[in-house]
């Protein structure tokens, strides 16, 4: 069960890859209130970060609580691939 507390201690927070790679910083959550879960967080990508590299620089960008691995003083998610360009 997700706690006020608990969504409130995510905020600002920075998110690195499994890999090291810095992200962003979360600046909003989801909640499945029906199963009292967390569903995704919303993350800033920032100015030259990896995810920036990926979305360019959008906010609010969503991803899934799945992806997250580990919370603690940063939040910790699985390191994202995309395809290069012209792989099919």
């Amino acid at each position: 069960m997700v706690e006020e507390r608990e969504i409130h201690e995510l905020m600002n927070k920075d998110i690195f890859t499994d890999r090291g790679s810095f992200c962003g910083h979360i600046v909003d959550a989801e909640l499945d209130f029906a199963k009292y879960k967390m569903k995704s967080i919303i993350v800033d990508a920032a100015k030259g970060s990896y995810l920036a590299e990926i979305v360019g620089g959008k906010r609010g960008v969503i991803i899934p609580w799945e992806m997250v691995k580990a919370v603690d003083d940063v939040v910790i998610v699985k390191h994202i691939t995309t395809p290069a360009v012209g792989e099919e």
